[in-house]
């Protein structure tokens, strides 16, 4: 018999099952999450539950996922280490699949920005937070014990890459201060730590992000040239000295959205 990964109770009704696929850019892996009812840490394979991000196409996560009793299938948005389990999921549970974009759904339709979604004697408040994707979502579970849902638009650590020209810095910007306006409370991460509280991480990545728009500024003066002007690629070695080769990619979209964000607001 397959032995079945089990996940960790994190909180009363919240539980989290980490994917196998570590990289420089999912740190430890995907943090696949199952909510539940909020007043018990009981959790059994006969516990009806929410998965928020199945997670990559691997198997044996989605079959300890599936060991549950699914209910319902959300996702915070289209990259393939939270969406590529989606298929195999719905055929192990049955469950329907929300998103913002109606490729990935099935049998049910698209979120929609500030609706209150109930299952598993949980409530969840969809929040639209454009940014890291155009179609990325965060999740607000309401009621005593509030938490909120990032995923990737705030890592558990370090920070997101804004995937531009579909993830523009302006619209990053505005979600973050969209959930700074949220009341403080624990943040889940699809990437990194889990945080007992969201107000410091929040703050935290404004300041970079504001810092980082420094540095491109500052580059820019001494390559003599506008944002409209200069190419990611000339400012990478003068805004990240001591980047590690395998984000450069990374790095030259989010510059490339810096660039962007400078020349609109210039």
């Amino acid at each position: 018999m397959e032995h079945l990964a089990f996940p960790t109770v994190l909180s009363p009704g919240i539980a989290v099952l980490r994917a196998d696929n570590p990289s420089e850019m999912t740190l430890e892996g995907t943090n696949t999450y199952l909510l539940f009812d909020p007043q018990t840490t009981q959790l059994s394979h006969d516990t009806e539950v929410l998965v928020l991000d199945p997670g990559p196409d691997m198997p044996a996560h989605l079959r300890a996922l599936a060991a549950f009793d699914v209910q319902m299938i959300l996702l915070t948005h289209r990259h393939g280490d939270h969406s590529g389990g989606i298929p195999l999921l719905h055929e192990l549970t049955g469950a329907p699949v929300r998103a913002r974009l109606a490729e990935f759904c099935r049998n049910a339709e698209p979120l929609s920005d500030g609706e209150r979604l109930e299952y598993c004697a949980t409530t969840l408040r969809v929040l639209f937070t454009p940014g890291h994707t155009s179609d990325s979502v965060c999740f607000v579970r309401e009621g005593q014990q509030g938490a909120l849902f990032t995923g990737d638009t705030v890592l558990g650590r370090g920070t997101t890459i804004l995937e531009h020209p579909d993830g523009t810095l302006a619209d990053y910007l505005d979600s973050l201060a969209r959930l700074s306006a949220l009341a403080d409370m624990p943040l889940h991460p699809a990437h990194g730590e889990q945080h007992t509280g969201s107000h410091k991480l929040l703050n935290a990545y404004r300041e970079h992000r504001e810092s980082r728009l420094e540095q491109v500024r500052g580059a820019l003066v001494k390559l003599g040239k506008a944002g409209a002007d200069a190419e990611p690629a000339e400012l990478l070695d003068l805004v990240y000295p001591d980047l590690d080769p395998r984000l450069a990619g990374a790095a030259s979209s989010s510059l490339e959205a810096q660039l962007h964000y400078l020349a609109m607001n210039s």
